[in-house]
């Protein structure tokens, strides 16, 4: 029979609902992006909605930054879990990271949005279209592999015998919106935009793609933690 990994923090319920509450918020800022994406490539009249958004990551990035430092004093000042101590606060940044990331490249998006507003359905040399869809694709994978790679580290906490299972998903993902941002990008330089315009457009798919790019680093990282955990 098999020996089964106990939880890291069975014993320290306050600690345990900390990170869980960190974990939720960066699972809460994958749906911010979402929204706040989609209503950027709606109309004009979204602007409002956008800051909206981003102002609810920028709160969550603070609330994290404040649990962060919380865990840490807990760890340190308990002398808990010596061994994973290390592992558990790198994980954390690397995903505090992730959800700046989301808000950093949101907030240029918003910079820049006199000229990302003019996406609408084209038609390339080829005749198919491009639009506002393919743009929701993108986003909807991304936010897939946050979201999934956040499962990865609740179980990494709890069952780390299964991230391995979560971690795979996060790279079939971020492997699924490579391929999305590939084939939105030839769209865009095959139709008749500006110059300057396919630019602009190429930059916001390389902004939402670089996203899962980053999941997938933790999803890499979290596959070494956990294989730590298990010996």
């Amino acid at each position: 029979m098999s020996k089964e990994t106990p939880a890291l923090f069975g014993k320290t319920k306050l600690l345990e609902g900390q990170i869980d509450e960190f974990l939720d918020k960066v699972a809460e800022g994958a749906i911010y992006f979402e929204r706040g994406i989609s209503a950027f490539l709606e109309t004009r009249n979204t602007c409002e909605t956008c800051e909206g958004k981003l102002s609810q990551i920028i709160e969550l990035k603070q609330r994290c930054r404040e649990l962060q430092r919380s865990i840490v004093n807990v760890l340190y000042s308990e002398m808990l879990i010596p061994d994973f101590r290390a592992d558990v606060l790198r994980l954390l940044t690397d995903l505090f990271s992730l959800l700046d990331q989301m808000g950093k490249n949101f907030q240029d998006l918003i910079i820049e949005r006199d000229q990302s507003q003019e996406i609408e359905s084209k038609t390339d040399d080829t005749g198919n279209e491009i639009g506002k869809k393919e743009f929701l694709d993108l986003v909807q994978v991304v936010v897939k592999s946050i979201e999934t790679v956040v499962i990865a580290a609740r179980n990494f906490f709890r069952d780390p015998k299964s991230v391995k299972d979560h971690t795979y998903q996060v790279r079939v993902y971020e492997s699924e919106a490579d391929k999305i941002a590939i084939s939105l990008k030839k769209k865009i330089f095959a139709t008749d935009y500006k110059f300057s315009e396919k630019i602009n457009l190429r930059d916001i798919v390389n902004a939402i793609d670089a996203i899962a790019d980053l999941a997938e680093n933790v999803a890499d990282e979290l596959d070494i933690y956990a294989i730590q955990r298990t010996l």
